[in-house]
């Protein structure tokens, strides 16, 4: 179970350096386990999002199929299935000609019911009407019409981004993408992300000191590894 104030200290880091402190703990390749770059975030000036995943399956260009179709409230009845706040992961499996499969209506609706975001691979549309909800989502274009727009299968695993996502996967996205977090090490990643931080500000602070020598960077950067190296050892033994 990951506690609220694991979330909330998730939520205080880009997901740039939970992607970094994740990697500290060798539980995955490095190159595994985000989202690919056409998953991009709608409103980048949020702060990160950070929840598990409620999932579901669609389709906007195929037309709907003679037999009843489960719809938003549905999705929504399978919230408190989750361990903490629930994120949508919409799989639209009409990659070719695919419409808009999420808008306004679809936001509020989850939005009013406590979820926290929103990601897909599929486009969207109304964001006009998105925007002062304060909630995040993250998707691959933006188109006008929704098509045949029809949810599928709830709650199982689906494909987001280059990555398979399940029901109750933890999830951290902002404006550098999504990734997900392994909730076995969810909190130690918590503790871990301010030195991490500290670690990187030792040359984020010297490049913008104005006055750097090129010997000064090279000793900041050699601060930074040993820092890391000290870290990656600690958590190692978490």
């Amino acid at each position: 179970m990951v506690q609220q104030t694991v979330l909330d200290k998730l939520r205080a880091y880009d997901s740039a350096t939970i992607a970094n402190v994740i990697e500290l703990f060798q539980v995955r390749p490095r190159n595994r386990g985000f989202m690919q770059r056409e998953i991009k975030a709608a409103f980048p000036q949020l702060p990160p999002m950070v929840g598990f995943a409620s999932t579901a399956t669609c389709r906007t260009f195929a037309e709907l199929p003679d037999r009843d179709l489960p719809a938003v409230p549905d999705l929504i009845s399978r919230f408190d299935e989750l361990a903490g706040p629930p994120v949508i992961v919409l799989q639209n499996l009409d990659t070719q000609g695919a419409a808009a499969n999420f808008g306004d209506v679809f936001c509020n609706s989850f939005s009013a019911f406590g979820a926290v975001g929103l990601v897909t691979n599929g486009p969207g549309r109304d964001f006009a009407g998105i925007k002062p909800l304060d909630f995040p989502v993250f998707y691959n274009g933006i188109v006008c019409a929704h098509g045949y727009m029809h949810l599928l299968d709830l709650h199982g695993p689906v494909q987001v981004g280059g990555i398979d996502i399940y029901p109750n996967d933890l999830l951290h996205g902002d404006a550098n993408g999504v990734t997900t977090i392994p909730t076995d090490i969810a909190a130690d990643v918590a503790d871990a992300c301010a030195d991490y931080a500290a670690a990187e500000a030792v040359v984020i602070n010297t490049a913008q000191s104005g006055a750097a020598s090129l010997a000064e960077l090279r000793a900041a950067y050699g601060e930074m590894a040993s820092r890391i190296a000290d870290l990656t050892a600690r958590v190692g033994q978490s």
